[in-house]
């Protein structure tokens, strides 16, 4: 009556990572716990997700520190692509959350955090893809126009090489809306 046995056999084993039956079954070992956004109270952070893809369904979560709300202050932000070899894991998982709230919180910081389709299911370059599409869907809000979530979050991109740099062919944000504010 109770089979042991299971369901299908195992086409690769990855542990500690994944399983991959011959079925198609993947069995993920690691990164699947899911943190919802929300204010971090310890680091006086907020997260929201926002829809970056919404063909493939994929969201961003913005970490924005509360400290600077009503502050006239340009704030760096960081676009952050999570961990785990595009396999496991995700923009949303417990490991990178606390790391991003500890960061943009120390840092003074916006995050960016970015998910993608994982492999095997969907094969490389389809996290590529999705990462170099979120860092267009972020660069289209240079201005803070568009999403809400934007509003109000004074932020420019950094070069950390180029900081200084006052030459728009090396310095993209030289001349732009932000940088001259």
């Amino acid at each position: 009556m109770g089979s042991t046995e299971p369901l299908s056999e195992i086409a690769h084993d990855f542990f500690p990572m994944m399983i991959i039956y011959k079925d198609g079954t993947i069995e993920r070992l690691v990164g699947n716990d899911i943190v919802p956004p929300s204010f971090d109270q310890k680091t006086n952070v907020d997260s929201r997700d926002v829809l970056y893809l919404p063909k493939n369904t994929l969201s961003a979560r913005l970490y924005i520190p509360q400290n600077t709300k009503g502050q006239n202050q340009k704030l760096p932000l960081v676009v952050y692509f999570h961990g785990g070899g595009f396999c496991v894991h995700t923009a949303f998982s417990s490991t990178y959350n606390n790391y991003l709230n500890n960061l943009v919180f120390e840092a003074n910081i916006i995050a960016v955090s970015v998910d993608c389709r994982r492999a095997p299911k969907n094969p490389v370059p389809c996290a590529h893809d999705d990462s170099w599409t979120a860092i267009k869907w972020v660069a289209s809000h240079v201005d803070g126009d568009g999403l809400e979530e934007w509003r109000g979050a004074m932020w420019q991109f950094v070069y950390p090489s180029m900081i200084d740099c006052d030459d728009p062919l090396i310095n993209p944000a030289v001349g732009s809306n932000l940088a001259s504010q």
